[in-house]
């Protein structure tokens, strides 16, 4: 049994305008250092549980950080009062869910899940019931994946 490694892709909420980011953004982004997208709107962000092998290979890859050290950065920031830590969900589909229902949101997936959702439309209306059929899981359907440059 072989076990392929799939990519982790980065997700906005459709009204973002950013279509790409560079490495340097995004860590900028997720160390909570860059609190506003270019027109100003403010950036919330998600993440999933640190034990979550998703989100360990989200620091380690795109982040270049390791995770307990991403920790740190949030408790410091929330301890200190200086800053709030990212919101935290369970799974990758309630991040979905969380990233298309908060303006200005950002989160991460595995380039998987983008594959299955653009693929099986009972799993779109699944994670999204109130959603119409032309919608798509795309830029400006109800998630934007994001390039990252470096």
């Amino acid at each position: 049994m072989t076990s392929q490694v799939s990519a982790i892709e980065v997700i906005t909420h459709p009204q973002v305008a950013e279509s790409s980011l560079t490495k340097s953004q995004l860590r900028r982004i997720y160390t909570m250092r860059q609190l506003r997208w270019s027109d100003n709107s403010a950036i919330s962000v998600f993440v999933l549980p640190s034990r979550h092998n998703i989100h360990k290979r989200f620091a380690k890859e795109r982040l270049q950080i390791f995770p307990y050290q991403l920790n740190r950065i949030w408790y410091k920031l929330t301890y200190s009062g200086l800053g709030v830590a990212p919101t935290i969900v369970a799974s990758q589909e309630e991040l979905i869910q969380a990233v298309n229902k908060t303006p200005g949101a950002i989160g991460y997936i595995s380039d998987r899940v983008v594959t299955k959702i653009r693929r099986n439309k009972s799993t779109m209306s699944t994670l999204f019931p109130e959603m119409e059929d032309e919608q798509q899981f795309s830029s400006k359907g109800v998630v934007n994946v994001v390039k990252i440059k470096d």
